[in-house]
């Protein structure tokens, strides 16, 4: 039985990613590729990212797969809804199975199963996928038996199955199939677009933080981890292999363990291996051993979570992390040469005008490198989204909108956060050219519009 791993990501059909071009390849169903082709199936990736949805469909339809698995996000959920539309509609395809996979479609199972899924896989894939995979190739196969899955029964009756143990070793588990897309696809399209290349690297399962606007749907409120020597080894693959430029660790907490951080920066000058790269991490989880470790491995560019530089705010999403010190390890970072990124969320329930000015107050501060800024939005599953779900406003059905377009009653208008954002960009953006001294022209200019967007923040509501 041939199984068809896909997504539904096309680069070409998001314009905001074309402004940014910053491609990765889809790496969890990397790792269900080659943990699949290891216990002996016959697998193909099929990746839409440089593709279109009439070249995916064109490939289904030449590959008559019997199992077709789909990674589906809050970010691909509309792309997927007429992907599974077209392979139901299709007579030829009609047998094959179609398995959803990846944060979303558990928590919206009924209807994605309406929509025409025949499985939803909840939680860690590969070993799901691989028990999935030998019973759906029975002739009465019997889905009951296999945990971590969602489906409808012979009556039509929506059965979720006991919940599959987390892969305690993920040592265990295979390198990601990097070898079955066009790597090359992507290194282009970064050096092109920035001069230089990157590919993304993943070390870890899981996070045990409790960030209540932060899904833990795939990988649950754990912290798993490759040994230092396994994920030297994958970076030692990597150079080798592709020679990119730089890394990008997705780790969720990548200095979560000291420990582990200064093995792997032993191991590493062992082997002689240095590359620049990039990662994420928390304040509390950061010291100035741990910033000196990360210079010496080759980071160049760090993210410190923040998210408000109100503390009352950061105690509504139970962050657990001190504001102070979020400014003073962004300083501390910046002191070794590091770029400080950071993330800042407006809008969480219970922000109020005095809080997005601290947060203000808390950027200029700190002066990070680099900011980024969203407006909350609940996503099923969260803490934040049960808090908040009598309240949740949407005027769009489901099969039309993501979570990204809940709104809910007691916040401020949609555009009163336009202005907030472009008050505290400016505002900070002011404050930078003050210290870096730019030319009066242009800081007279952020000056300006700092100033129309704070009067609008002050008057609307």
């Amino acid at each position: 039985m041939k199984i068809f791993l896909t997504h539904a990501y096309y680069l070409n059909n998001d314009p905001a990613e074309l402004r940014i071009l910053k491609p990765y390849v889809p790496l969890g169903i990397l790792y269900i590729s080659a943990y699949l082709k290891q216990e002996g199936f016959d697998v193909e990736i099929y990746d839409s990212t440089f593709k279109s949805f009439e070249e995916q469909k064109q490939r289904i339809l030449e590959l008559k797969p019997g199992v077709i698995a789909i990674y589906c996000n809050l970010m691909t959920k509309l792309n997927v809804i007429p992907l599974m539309k077209f392979i139901k509609s299709s007579g030829e395809l009609a047998k094959s199975k179609i398995i959803l996979g990846g944060p979303e479609p558990p928590f919206y199972a009924e209807e994605f199963l309406n929509a025409g899924a025949d499985i939803i896989v909840e939680g860690e894939g590969e070993q799901t996928m691989k028990e999935l995979c030998l019973e759906l190739d029975k002739n009465t196969p019997e889905l009951k038996t296999i945990p971590g899955i969602i489906f409808k029964d012979t009556d039509g009756k929506l059965t979720k199955n006991s919940p599959r143990e987390k892969i305690k070793d993920i040592d265990s588990l295979p390198f990601p199939d990097r070898e079955s897309v066009d790597l090359s696809l992507y290194l282009n399209t970064w050096k092109n677009a920035h001069g230089y290349s990157s590919v993304s690297i993943n070390t870890m399962r899981g996070c045990p933080y409790t960030c209540k606007w932060c899904s833990h749907s795939v990988y649950g409120m754990t912290y798993r981890r490759r040994s230092p020597v396994k994920t030297a080894d994958e970076i030692e693959l990597i150079v080798q292999k592709y020679n990119p430029d730089m890394l990008w660790f997705v780790d969720d907490v990548f200095t979560i363990s000291h420990k582990w951080l200064f093995e792997l920066e032993k191991i590493l000058k062992e082997r002689n291996i240095k590359i620049k790269f990039e990662c994420i991490s928390r304040s509390d989880r950061m010291s100035e051993d741990v910033i000196k470790s990360l210079k010496e491995l080759g980071c160049f560019r760090l993210w410190i979570g923040a998210e408000s530089g109100s503390q009352k705010v950061l105690n509504l999403m139970d962050r657990r992390v001190n504001a102070d010190n979020v400014r003073d390890m962004i300083k501390l970072t910046k002191k070794y040469g590091i770029e400080a990124g950071t993330f800042i969320m407006l809008g969480y329930p219970g922000e109020t005008k005095d809080d997005i000015v601290d947060t203000i107050e808390h950027l200029k501060d700190s002066n990070p490198d680099i900011f980024l800024t969203t407006v909350a939005y609940p996503i099923k599953g969260t803490p934040f989204y049960k808090e908040i779900e009598e309240r949740i406003i949407t005027n769009l059905p489901w099969d039309k909108r993501t979570d990204r377009d809940l709104n809910f009653e007691g916040r401020y208008s949609n555009k009163f956060y336009k202005y907030a954002n472009r008050y505290m960009v400016n505002e900070v953006n002011y404050h930078k050219m003050k210290l870096n001294g730019n030319n009066l022209i242009t800081k007279g200019r952020t000056f300006l519009k700092a100033k129309v967007s704070q009067f609008m923040f002050k008057v609307l509501e």
